[in-house]
């Protein structure tokens, strides 16, 4: 603060002693000019003209690169929370811009009540400037799909007549709607990637998303549909059975499937099919996958999903999507990217949780650098292992400077660059020790290296609000990052890079208690990985790699067998 303050005066002091001299003279303005030659007056405008367009145009793009050696700024704006004007200084890290796109680029709509989700409008605010734009065409069926969900939601006419219809047990008979009902299941970070395949998948075959509640789902985020809720009503007639779901269940997709009693063939189809995703699906609950049961399952007007992967990529390899698809996402690498900040608004109580923790610990940084450790050892952390592969990565990247342990004489920069470091793990242990090392020793850049961590919850606790809370919050935390390192088979890793839109160095998962060589290395893309996929190939009826397919999906960086969408250009 004292240094912020002595800024601040120096700077003011030429202004300040211009005016005093100027009222010191003690010539009225008007005698001021009169005295003053025509050749003076025009001097005096060749010289001030183009310094005050200069300085119009400073202020009308600060992002711009001037070339003047100034610290660059990031692309932030404050939240303005009491109705004040923002600062448009850069003393904590902010740049003004004066013309942020609160919509993210046409992927949201404007009319909501800005009051009940401050996140909606809000979270531009905190984010580097847009560079992944949605496609025009995106934006159309996102449009057409608000209109859908309006027509069709809960408490519409045409969804009671579709209960009704579901209620009854009666074979299929042609609905106006149809539906995809996911069920809650899994950990936060398995439910948001989900969610948004769902999502997708309704987008695709014109269906409504409806969500099952769980315990904590209206808690943890707003309503992203405008005017109906994407929440299942608690009536809903399955609600009740859904935690008997599984690969035996009579109307089971797969299992339907296996014993022969579903077929395209068929005509007295069920109201209701449930579709088994989970990671321990077998070959012929995969066969979800195939051009020829997605023709059947069109047909059937309620879909039960239950899984826990991001089974996007997949979609991909289907011939009937494959045209709709490229033209939804023509950079292929960024589906999670926009259906996320689409999707996902935290919650008010969330919201708060985020932008008090950056507010205070992130905003005046500098630069902003997220490590988000999951360890899958068994026994109690920290292991030394896993903070050597930390070091060794963030060294060697070059995303952490070294710090010099022999020489302790160095004098600390009159302004020093800092780097704010956000740690995300279930352990306090690896924070405590990178923050002791960068407290303890200079940095050989003279760099100054603050690290923070908001929770350590020692072991996951998946079905509690208060720790969902906080997840939620360090996933959205971690995606305001500059650079970003996260670990290998992470869900919450892969939402914070693909809210973040960023290419994460991913930190391989250790084995046998040793750091691997290399200890990391830069993402593909950002999209996440898809930890279970089928290989099988649809029409010779044959097992195949799906990851040579097509350019776009590729195997995974962390996980060898797992599939991801890649833009291939870019390779």
């Amino acid at each position: 603060m004292t240094r912020a303050f002595r800024r601040r005066s120096l700077c003011s002091r030429p202004i300040d002693r211009l005016r005093f001299q100027a009222s010191a003279d003690g010539a009225p303005k008007s005698g001021f000019l009169r005295d003053m030659k025509v050749k003076e007056i025009f001097t005096y405008l060749l010289i001030g003209l183009p310094l005050v367009v200069f300085v119009v145009l400073v202020f009308r793009n600060p992002a711009a690169d001037l070339s003047l050696g100034f610290a660059e700024a990031r692309a932030l704006e404050r939240v303005v929370t009491n109705g004040s004007s923002e600062s448009s200084g850069s003393e904590n890290g902010f740049s003004r811009l004066s013309n942020r796109d609160k919509l993210i680029g046409g992927l949201l709509i404007p009319g909501f009540d800005e009051g009940s989700c401050l996140s909606r409008y809000q979270s531009s605010l905190y984010r580097r400037t847009l560079t992944h734009r949605p496609s025009p065409y995106l934006l159309s069926k996102l449009r057409d799909y608000e209109a859908l969900h309006r027509r069709c939601g809960p408490h519409t006419k045409l969804y009671d007549e579709a209960v009704e219809q579901l209620r009854s047990g009666s074979s299929v008979r042609l609905t106006e709607c149809k539906y995809v009902v996911w069920m809650s299941y899994s950990g936060l970070g398995n439910k948001i990637l989900t969610l948004a395949s769902a999502f997708l998948y309704a987008v695709l075959t014109d269906r409504v998303l409806l969500v099952d509640p769980g315990k904590d789902m209206a808690d943890l985020f707003c309503e992203p549909f405008p005017e109906k809720t994407w929440l299942l009503p608690n009536d809903f007639p399955l609600m009740d059975q859904f935690s008997n779901f599984n690969q035996k269940s009579p109307n089971c997709h797969g299992y339907m499937l296996k014993t022969n009693t579903l077929n395209e063939s068929t005509e007295a189809l069920p109201s209701y099919l449930y579709l088994h995703l989970v990671h321990d699906y077998d070959d012929h609950d995969k066969l979800f996958f195939c051009d020829q049961e997605q023709a059947l399952l069109s047909r059937v007007p309620w879909l039960i999903l239950k899984t826990d992967n991001y089974f996007v990529p997949s979609l991909f390899l289907i011939p009937s999507f494959e045209h709709e698809l490229s033209n939804l996402f023509p950079q292929k690498d960024n589906v999670f990217h926009h259906l996320g900040q689409y999707l996902f608004h935290p919650s008010n109580h969330v919201w708060g949780l985020i932008t008090r923790y950056y507010e205070a610990y992130l905003s005046s940084a500098d630069e902003v650098i997220g490590i988000q450790v999951r360890v899958f050892e068994s026994g109690s952390g920290p292991f030394e292992h896993i903070m050597d592969q930390i070091l060794s990565c963030t060294l060697q990247e070059k995303i952490l400077p070294d710090v010099d342990k022999e020489d302790f004489s160095s004098v600390p920069l009159e302004r020093p660059r800092v780097k704010a470091v956000l740690m995300t793990s279930l352990s306090s242990g690896y924070y405590e020790k990178l923050r002791t090392l960068y407290w303890e020793y200079p940095t050989t850049t003279g760099e100054v290296i603050a690290v923070h961590q908001p929770s350590y919850e020692m072991y996951q606790q998946t079905e509690k609000k208060a720790h969902n809370r906080k997840a939620w919050a360090e996933m959205y935390l971690l995606s305001m990052s500059d650079v970003l390192v996260t670990s290998a088979w992470s869900t919450f890793g892969y939402v914070a890079q693909g809210l973040g839109g960023s290419k994460p160095w991913i930190l391989y998962k250790a084995e046998n208690m040793t750091t691997p060589d290399p200890a990391c290395r830069r993402a593909m893309s950002m999209e996440p990985c898809f930890h279970a996929p089928p290989f099988y190939d649809c029409k010779a009826k044959k097992g195949i790699d799906t990851g040579v397919v097509v350019p776009h999906v590729r195997h995974c960086e962390d996980m060898s067998w797992g599939l991801k969408l890649v833009h291939h250009q870019d390779l």
